[in-house]
């Protein structure tokens, strides 16, 4: 229910995103690249900031810093408002992934890296509030070394650091200088744990949106500085104090909480976040089953392998008595997106009841329901984007799971039986399922790549729209404008008999036996 109606909630701000930036532009699409943006942007300014600062007098650097006429000030504005662009982003991030299913099976590892990498995130973000030493950073040194001697952690009460008997020894800036500076290593290495088990990670937005956010990071900088309380003084309790939204908003409630309270508080919603993997994993007979191979079909082309989303599929040498090599599906990385399917040209791959056979197979039928509707636009699309959703006119709609997952046979079929037109409606290029499907259905309807649509097929009357559920004003506007193209063609007339190619046709249908992959009863998902 939760997942539903965040679902609900998500799509419906995508589609109002999509009005005033486009879907190509949409920053919620973008929310990973832009979490390695805004920690880019941390290193850069924490390196300039790093050469000014010193354990001895901690207070007075930053104040010294604030002091410099051209840099100082802006820049650490920058790098603390770089520091909650990359938690929003990363909580954005996360809600996509749980709300879209993409976080359970071979997405699970992505999901639970990512968790750890927050967890770093925000060490980081605290040690660095800590190094200020303002009366922020001394409320939240002390609330943390109470909560901490809650722990069997240490000989004796590290609070009573901060009774005021004693300055604050500058080994303890050095601890926070140095775990402010190593913990970043940690997260490259998650990072790279994020996004190992997918194949070409984008790892940075699109240049406009990269300038524009840097851009607005460093506009905001400029006009609201950083602010920087008054130092640190142990005598004295810290009087009112602005707290960090995204960081330390949680010390007015452990400060009234018993560490113990406070800590099994942070351990449950810690397991529960860890555990979404195995939370929203579906029953075992609805997870769809991950994609096969047929030996017999296959020509050793390696698209497949080049297309793959998830590395799930490798070159192995063959076995049955012929040269070369063969595909062969990991069920245990598929996340059955579909896209070998689209890549195939012999139609030898994919998950069961999705190849391009199977394709082929179902557009024949669609066009057997509709011997009346000869001449019409034909929506064919990925069922999660606008064409999924579709409620307009009478228009033919002819969905798949994924728009890479479309076998260029289907659009063949299409145009060669009389339709007008075929609308593909794909995904927004960075929000796919997939991952990749619309960028390989454009090469291979229009740049000739392998299984591609074949030169007889006229490319005026296909064309390839990118709109999200909810972005169903972008879609009638792509509609209206193709319909007015199409009418200035001549009548369509349908092909009374239509061949497609399948190379290498040696079977009916495509069933998991052929291939000895997936393994009887295993089955994979996103």
């Amino acid at each position: 229910m939760l997942k539903r109606l965040l679902g609900r909630v998500l799509q419906r701000t995508d589609g109002w995103v999509d009005r005033l930036y486009g879907s190509k532009w949409n920053p919620l699409y973008q929310s990973g690249a832009l979490v390695v943006l805004c920690l880019a942007v941390m290193l850069v300014t924490g390196l300039y900031l790093i050469f000014f600062y010193r354990i001895g007098a901690p207070y007075e650097s930053i104040v010294r810093i604030d002091g410099q006429p051209w840099g100082g000030r802006w820049i650490r504005a920058l790098h603390r408002y770089a520091a909650d662009g990359a938690i929003v982003a990363a909580v954005v991030h996360a809600l996509r992934m749980f709300c879209q299913g993409r976080s359970w099976g071979p997405r699970a590892l992505a999901w639970i890296s990512g968790v750890f990498l927050v967890f770093l995130l925000y060490v980081c973000g605290l040690t660095g509030y800590v190094m200020v030493w303002d009366t922020h950073g001394q409320l939240l040194a002390a609330e943390g070394a109470r909560l901490l001697d809650a722990l069997p952690l240490f000989s004796e009460p590290i609070s009573r650091t901060f009774a005021g008997a004693d300055p604050i020894p500058s080994a303890f800036f050095f601890m926070n200088l140095f775990l402010h500076i190593a913990v970043p290593v940690g997260i490259v290495i998650f990072l790279w744990l994020h996004v190992s088990r997918v194949a070409r990670p984008v790892l940075l937005p699109p240049r406009p949106l990269l300038w524009t956010t840097v851009g607005l990071l460093t506009g905001v900088a400029l006009v609201v500085p950083a602010a920087l309380g008054p130092g640190a003084d142990l005598l004295r309790l810290p009087g009112d104090v602005t707290l960090d939204v995204f960081y330390t908003f949680w010390l007015p409630w452990t400060r009234s909480a018993a560490p113990g309270v406070a800590w099994l508080a942070a351990g449950v919603a810690s397991a529960v976040v860890v555990a979404v993997p195995l939370l929203t994993r579906p029953r075992a007979d609805r997870r769809p089953a991950p994609s096969f191979a047929s030996t017999r079909l296959c020509t050793g082309c390696e698209q497949c392998y080049t297309d793959c989303p998830y590395d799930a599929i490798r070159m192995v040498d063959r076995e049955d008595g012929r040269e070369g090599k063969v595909a062969l599906v990991n069920p245990a990385a598929c996340v059955s997106c579909g896209i070998c399917a689209g890549s195939c040209a012999p139609m030898g791959v994919g998950p069961p009841g999705r190849t391009g056979r199977d394709q082929l197979s179902r557009v024949k039928e669609f066009v057997q329901r509709h011997p009346g509707a000869g001449g019409d636009m034909v929506l064919v699309g990925c069922g999660r984007s606008a064409a999924g959703a579709w409620a307009g006119d009478h228009t033919r709609r002819f969905l798949v799971s994924c728009a890479g997952n479309l076998h260029t046979s289907v659009v063949e079929y299409l145009v060669r039986s009389g339709a007008r037109g075929v609308l593909i409606v794909a995904c927004p290029s960075r929000d796919c399922w997939g991952r990749e499907g619309p960028k390989w259905l454009v090469e291979r309807l229009f740049h000739e790549r392998e299984a591609e649509l074949k030169a007889r097929v006229d490319r005026r009357r296909v064309r390839v729209a990118h709109a999200s559920a909810f972005d169903q004003w972008s879609l009638e506007g792509v509609m209206d404008k193709f319909a007015t193209e199409l009418a200035r063609l001549d009548a369509p007339v349908g092909d009374d008999s239509i061949e497609v190619e399948t190379e290498c046709d040696l079977a009916e249908s495509s069933t998991p036996q052929d291939s000895p992959l997936p393994r009887p009863g295993h089955t994979s998902g996103p």
